[in-house]
């Protein structure tokens, strides 16, 4: 990420641990995103290849992906007779992915993995749960929406993760204002970063959904 300076010293990694570099409206806001800037257009050929790098860097349109396992859903409403037919649709900026649909089921099973790649401007990662129908538009089941801010900045100040022991070392906390069942950790297992996010789903009667994050840094 631009402008992102990072210093590996024991008391720079505690406080990412403890989110004490986070301002409190950017540790609990489910909308809170970097920004950043990418005015450059056009290389001129009397720049220096310095310049060009930089701008090369500046213009990468990707920060990393996340592996994102839909891992099940509990007590989701329904919409058919009895039952419904869920599914799951994710979508960051213009991108979406979608799990298979789930027949007659109000607490499927997935544990099925879709990957999307993280754009530099990047916001939350939206998340909605569809009842499948094949004669008629698919009814919505609920919708939640996942703050990747804590994972990121964890992520971009550790650098290198793949030799570090298994740790905390950023954390996602519940608020009245983001669909979070109860607090969301970052941790470093097995020389990954990974998050476990419980969600409450969204304007609907009923309805939860686990999911797993995998961070996947840009080489």
């Amino acid at each position: 990420m631009i402008g992102l300076t990072v210093i590996s010293t024991p008391w720079l990694r505690a406080k990412y641990e403890t989110q004490d570099f986070l301002k409190p409206s950017l540790r609990i806001s489910s909308r809170s995103s970097f920004k950043s800037t990418n005015s450059v257009k056009s290389v001129d050929s009397n720049f220096s290849s310095t310049s060009r790098k930089d701008i090369s860097e500046d213009t990468r349109e990707f920060v990393g992906e996340l592996n994102i396992t839909v891992v099940k859903g509990t007590n989701l409403a329904v919409r058919d007779m009895l039952t419904s037919d869920p599914y799951v649709v994710l979508t960051l900026g213009g991108q979406k992915a979608q799990s298979t649909v789930k027949k007659s089921d109000l607490n499927p099973v997935w544990n099925e993995m879709l990957k999307i790649s993280v754009p530099r401007n990047y916001g939350p990662l939206k998340l909605e749960v569809y009842d499948h129908d094949t004669f008629s538009a698919d009814d919505i089941m609920g919708e939640a929406e996942i703050d990747l801010q804590p994972m990121i900045t964890a992520a971009m100040a550790f650098g290198d993760t793949s030799r570090l022991g298994d740790m905390q070392i950023g954390r996602w906390f519940t608020t009245k204002d983001n669909a979070l069942m109860k607090d969301s950790t970052v941790n470093v297992v097995a020389g990954k970063v990974k998050q476990e996010v419980h969600l409450k789903l969204q304007n609907v009667e009923s309805g939860e959904l686990e999911l797993e994050l995998e961070w996947v840094p840009i080489l």
